[in-house]
């Protein structure tokens, strides 16, 4: 139920989405009576398109995201697993041209492959099913070791876990199927600006984790500028209102330790 009511929440208030069906309802309603409230809407669907295309504010929330958990500074001489994240596979592309289709977040998998070069006795869980509402039949994790096995993994050491749909259940699958011992070490891979949520949720189902965030998307102190770029805009408010949006559901439902994730001391200190 909640997997269900994310996804057609996220429909419904995803920026883009949300002007566009402002902007639609505006001009339908200009040929009626409610023809001021119509011209109302039009107003502010436009005043948010320009917002979006002109002021950074997507940029600016994704850096503050991206911020939370910095790279390791040391990693320890010995680790027990490392667990990489999935969304960067179109597994439904991949499957039809017998492919991998790889997104932007390749960056998961290249660190995931550089860290099992570090590591060779170490376990490794790719975490991925399908985050889709419509098709549960195509995973990710089925998609996904064509590639890894193209940038020369071995995998056959890679546990390729293919039922979670979301990142509560990358956390829950993925520990059920490890069992992690108390003072082992792993390490989680995942975009940046998606840690503070992996992070949380986690700690909830009792796995600290040593985050090692990649895949990141600002310079860590932008200067922000007005600029115009509409589909920019909107995609950064996308990302950002999104992972705010996840963090806040999950805290509400208790699917993280916390609102706002943040370093242990023992992780700030090294």
């Amino acid at each position: 139920m909640f997997f269900t009511l994310s996804k057609v929440l996220w429909t419904l208030v995803e920026p883009g989405n949300l002007l566009l069906m402002t902007l639609t309802a505006g001009v339908l309603l200009t040929i009626t009576s409610w023809r001021r409230l119509g011209r109302a809407l039009v107003v502010a669907a436009t005043a948010g398109f320009l917002i979006f295309a002109i002021f950074p504010i997507g940029h600016m929330v994704i850096q503050g995201l991206e911020n939370r958990f910095p790279q390791p500074k040391a990693l320890p001489e010995k680790v027990t697993g490392i667990i990489v994240l999935g969304g960067m596979i179109d597994q439904f592309i991949s499957r039809e041209r017998n492919q991998p289709a790889v997104g932007s977040a390749v960056e998961r998998l290249t660190e995931f492959a550089a860290l099992a070069r570090r590591y060779p006795e170490a376990k490794l869980v790719f975490s991925g099913g399908s985050g889709r509402l419509d098709n549960q039949d195509v995973k990710e994790a089925e998609q996904v070791e064509p590639f890894l096995a193209a940038i020369g993994m071995d995998t056959s050491r890679v546990y390729f876990e293919s039922d979670s749909r979301n990142t509560h259940e990358n956390a829950e699958f993925s520990k059920r199927a490890m069992m992690p011992a108390a003072g082992e070490d792993w390490i989680l891979v995942t975009s940046a600006s998606h840690m503070p949520r992996s992070v949380g949720a986690f700690r909830k189902v009792g796995w600290d984790v040593i985050p090692y965030p990649v895949d990141y998307t600002t310079v860590g102190d932008d200067n922000f500028e007005p600029t115009f770029q509409l589909t920019g805009g909107l995609g950064n408010a996308g990302t950002a209102l999104h992972e705010w949006l996840g963090l806040t559901f999950y805290y509400l439902t208790g699917r993280t330790s916390a609102l706002y994730p943040a370093p242990k001391p023992a992780q700030e200190r090294e």
